[in-house]
C-alpha cells in the first residue's frame, strides 16, 4: 500500500470533495449577496431619483427662512424706532407739563402779587433825604486828585511780582548775528 498513485487519486477525491462541498454551501450565500446588490441597485436608483428635489426643498427653505429672519429684524428695528418716537413724545409732553406748570404758578403769583398791591393801602409818601443825581454837588479839584491817586498804580508796583524780567537790558546788549 505504498502505492503514490493510490494516495495521489485519495487526496484528489478528497480535495474534489470538499470543494464541492464548499460550492453547495456557498451558493445560499452567493443568492442573497445578489438579492442584497439588487436592493442597493434600487436603493441607489431612488437616492438618485429623490435626493435632488429634496435638496433643491431644503435650499429653498434656507432661503425663506432667511427672508423672514430679514422682515422680522426689520420689523424689531421698526418697532424699536417706533418705542423711540413714543418716548421722546412722552419727554417732550412731559416738559411741556412743566413748563405749563411753571407757567400756570407763575401766573397766580403774579396775579396774587397784583391782587396784594391793589388792595394794600398807599402808605404816606417818604421823603427822600438823597439827592437826585443832577442835584448832587459837584467834586473839588482835591477830591478828584485823591481818587486818581486811589486809583492809579505806580509802575513799579505793576512790575515788581514780575522781577525775572529785569534782565531785559543785557537782552538788548547781545547781538544774536554774531553766532553765524
Amino acid at each position: 500500500m505504498i502505492d503514490p498513485l493510490f494516495w495521489l487519486g485519495l487526496s484528489l477525491l478528497l480535495v474534489a470533495t470538499s470543494l464541492t462541498a464548499v460550492l453547495v454551501a456557498a451558493i445560499p450565500a452567493l443568492q442573497e449577496l445578489a438579492r442584497a446588490a439588487r436592493s442597493a441597485e434600487k436603493l441607489f436608483d431612488t437616492l438618485s431619483r429623490e435626493l435632488p428635489p429634496t435638496l433643491e426643498a431644503i435650499r429653498v427653505t434656507g432661503l425663506e427662512i432667511t427672508d423672514l429672519t430679514d422682515d422680522v429684524s426689520e420689523g424689531v428695528k421698526s418697532a424699536s424706532q417706533v418705542v423711540k418716537q413714543v418716548d421722546q413724545s412722552l419727554d417732550s409732553a412731559r416738559k411741556q407739563a412743566q413748563n405749563l406748570q411753571v407757567g400756570t404758578r407763575s401766573i397766580l403769583i403774579g396775579a396774587k402779587a397784583a391782587w396784594r398791591n391793589f388792595t394794600r393801602q398807599k402808605p404816606a409818601r417818604r421823603i427822600s433825604d438823597r439827592l437826585p443825581s443832577n442835584e448832587k454837588p459837584p467834586l473839588t479839584l482835591r477830591e478828584r486828585e485823591v481818587l486818581r491817586q486811589e486809583n492809579r498804580r505806580i509802575k513799579t508796583e505793576v512790575y515788581r511780582a514780575h522781577d525775572g524780567y529785569n534782565d531785559a537790558a543785557s537782552w538788548e546788549a547781545t547781538n544774536f548775528d554774531d553766532e553765524d
